[in-house]
């Protein structure tokens, strides 16, 4: 088990984390609707932007603005010193995918809708080289009732949207292959990775016979839910599995490699990032204690398309 740093504590249900070549990191703090700068030295605490709802996944377009996945928020839950999102709050304010510059802060709405269909909890998100980027909705639940989800691609300029794969169930993480050509899903509640070869941007092979011709990556035994992921240098999938409070590593053959925990059990493992000059810093998001961590990944993570 590798060691672990606690770099920053006292956030509000932090995920999407980006690490910058400034030696930040930004993190989304659901439960505030808020993007925050973490000092990846010092821990301080940057609260640049207001985006209201449920930020969630973030990432970096190709002109420098942050792409940020908004679910539109939930409500809230404390229990045994952790926090936790549920159901659809009474004050939701619409799924919608926004851009945030990083100077000002200033936050505008992209994408609402899909066609005719309003988003409903978009989650997580990654660029490809085109600059396009594919996302997750997950949708929202409520009392007596729950949404399926979908995966989506559209341009960063805001002029087209389409919906690749539908339905889905609770997708959440999404990433790609070094080389861009397989994309993965994960499914939070079945806790199944699902894989597709890219054809084109927004174009998918349907080999599979899961769900729209997908190729199963992994399914995990037992009650193990997952959340959002990425991808290292060499492929594996690194994605955060909640309950276990882990981040899973899962190779392109389809083995479960390993399993990485921070020091402070948290069954909300949320998310993970990677940064530093190599790339093998990786920053883990421990969501229900409000915790940022770091610790020396064994491989580089994989160059995303854009980077601050």
């Amino acid at each position: 088990m590798p060691d672990m740093d606690l770099i920053a504590q006292g956030l509000l249900f932090p995920e999407g984390p980006v690490a910058t070549s400034s030696g930040t990191v930004i993190v989304a703090e659901i439960y505030s609707g808020q993007l925050t700068v973490v000092d990846a030295t010092s821990g301080d605490l940057d609260r640049f932007a207001v985006c209201g709802g449920g930020p969630n996944g973030v990432a970096v377009g190709p002109n420098g603005l942050l792409y940020v996945c908004n679910n539109g928020g939930f409500e809230w839950h404390r229990m045994d010193g952790l926090i936790a999102p549920g159901r659809q709050p009474e004050d939701y304010s619409g799924g919608r995918i926004q851009t945030v510059e990083p100077a000002s802060g200033a936050v505008r709405d992209l994408y609402t809708t899909a066609g005719a269909y309003p988003l409903r909890g978009p989650n997580d998100l990654v660029f490809d080289d085109a600059g396009g980027f594919w996302f997750t909705d997950l949708g929202k639940t409520r009392r007596r009732d729950s949404d399926l989800g979908g995966l989506y691609y559209a341009t960063a300029d805001g002029t087209s949207i389409s919906e690749v794969v539908y339905p889905l169930t609770q997708p959440n993480g999404v990433g790609l292959s070094p080389d861009g050509k397989r994309i993965y899903v994960a499914e939070t509640g079945p806790g199944r990775v699902w894989a597709w070869y890219v054809e084109s941007p927004g174009k998918l092979v349907r080999s599979g016979n899961g769900p729209s011709g997908a190729e199963l990556l992994w399914g995990f035994d037992g009650y193990q839910m997952l959340d959002s992921l990425a991808v290292d240098s060499e492929g594996n999938v690194c994605v955060a599995t909640l309950i276990s409070g882990a981040i899973s590593v899962i190779s392109p053959e389809a083995k479960l490699v390993e399993q990485i925990r921070p020091p402070e059990h948290d069954p909300l493992v949320t998310n993970i990032c990677f940064g530093g000059p190599d790339l093998r810093t990786a920053y883990i998001t421990s969501s229900g204690r409000g915790c940022l961590y770091s610790t020396r990944w064994p491989v580089p993570g994989l160059k995303l398309a854009y980077n601050l």
